[in-house]
């Protein structure tokens, strides 16, 4: 067995675990990082929001991905019957970035991970995990790849940025259910035949067909597109065991887009992910932390996704550095608290999206353009201004402004 010692161990080559580790590399910390599978691979995770630039661009990874040439998202839309709600980053409450991108996620997963080989980072790819140990300053971990080979890694320091393997949680039983509604999904790709020109054509849209039952639609730069629907676990599965099938019913609910779809082929068998929403008991531990949807993951209804995965990561990663240069840090309120603010103000924004009282803030007539503008901040994932009452009063702020449209 080959034993390796490094500053710090990355569980997971995504867009959580490269910003992490370019962070750690320029900082002068050997970094290693191990993923269980090889790149380029499909994920889901498709849209972006503004915030996650700053991340990328702190981390020195912004060039790489502006040389791919993704479709840029400069806002988003959406449509419920003949009523169209669109946000313009650009017109939002919070100084940021206005724009970022829609991806194909294989393309700009693999774009990062060869960006900090590039850098000098050892990445192992088809590399899986298969137990860690704790010490009093330092961990084990014992790794098997492709050939069956085993591996201890001694790190000072673990970032789980497994994603959806949610390898530390597994390992360590800090599984803890949701407080997010059941909700499942159904997905592909598919070719974009019949894309109109222009913004029309390329703007990422969600269609609501039903309070709780929603489209998306996710134009890439390659010319094809990302579908799918989210909706109550009960409602989803009521379409039966065949994906392909269920989502061709599926498009049927969507007035809006079943002309442009209906005719156009799957490019793979529709993939079902049930009751997608996951919390742990605990984002850090001694010698780790848990960043992304290793920890979290909400709704994919506005995207929040990757934006927490690199927050998380390039805030893990500074307080690594602190921590490893003999500087105190107090994880629960410099880590903990600030990640689950943000979190708390999505999880509002997700729960009072399937409450109805959202949706009528989207499509109430005349629109309220303040209003808008602090709700578009959000949406651009700016949810630690307190600035904006749409963040510091989250908890009241959406359900008092839908009661007052009802009583209109």
């Amino acid at each position: 067995m080959n034993k390796e010692l490094v500053d710090v161990l990355i569980i997971g080559a995504g867009p959580s675990g490269c910003v992490a580790a370019s962070y750690l590399h320029n900082n002068g910390f050997r970094v290693k990082v191990v993923e269980k599978a090889l790149f380029p691979r499909f994920v889901i995770g498709e849209s972006l929001i503004p915030r996650c630039m700053d991340h990328f661009e702190e981390a020195g990874l912004l060039n790489c991905l502006k040389e791919m040439n993704f479709e840029i998202k400069r806002g988003a839309r959406f449509i419920k019957g003949d009523i169209i709600c669109n946000f313009d980053f650009s017109k939002k409450f919070t100084e940021g970035w206005d724009w970022t991108w829609q991806v194909p996620r294989a393309d700009f997963d693999n774009a990062l991970a060869q960006e900090i080989i590039k850098k000098g980072v050892e990445v192992n790819f088809e590399t899986e995990v298969t137990n860690v140990t704790f010490h009093e300053n330092y961990s084990v971990t014992t790794t098997k790849d492709k050939n069956g080979n085993f591996n201890d890694i001694k790190a000072k320091f673990i970032i789980d940025s497994s994603g959806y393997g949610r390898v530390l949680p597994r390992l360590l039983n800090l599984e803890k259910p949701s407080e997010i509604p059941d909700n499942s999904s159904i997905f592909t790709h598919i070719e974009d035949i019949n894309r109109p020109e222009g913004t029309e054509g390329t703007l990422i849209s969600f269609d609501i067909v039903k309070e709780k039952v929603w489209l998306w639609v996710i134009p890439f730069s390659n010319g094809k597109t990302s579908i799918g629907f989210v909706g109550p676990t009960e409602f989803i599965n009521s379409y039966g065991e065949d994906t392909a099938t269920a989502l061709k019913k599926l498009l049927q609910l969507s007035d809006y887009y079943k002309n442009r779809l209906e005719e156009v082929d799957f490019l793979f068998q529709p993939i079902k992910i049930q009751n997608f929403a996951k919390s742990v008991t605990k984002l850090y531990g001694k010698g780790f932390a848990l960043t992304g949807n290793s920890a979290e993951f909400l709704d994919p209804v506005f995207s929040s996704g990757v934006s927490f995965a690199t927050e998380s990561a390039i805030l893990a990663a500074k307080l690594i550095a602190k921590e490893l240069q003999n500087e105190t840090v107090n994880w629960e309120t410099e880590y903990t608290q600030y990640i689950k603010e943000g979190v708390d103000v999505f999880a509002t924004y997700v729960k009072e999206w399937y409450t109805g009282n959202l949706q009528k803030l989207f499509f109430h007539r005349p629109e309220n353009l303040e209003v808008k503008s602090k709700i578009c901040a959000v949406l651009a994932g700016y949810v630690w201004d307190k600035e904006n009452t749409f963040v510091k009063k989250h908890n009241r702020a959406v359900r008092s402004m839908a009661h007052l449209i009802d009583m209109q």
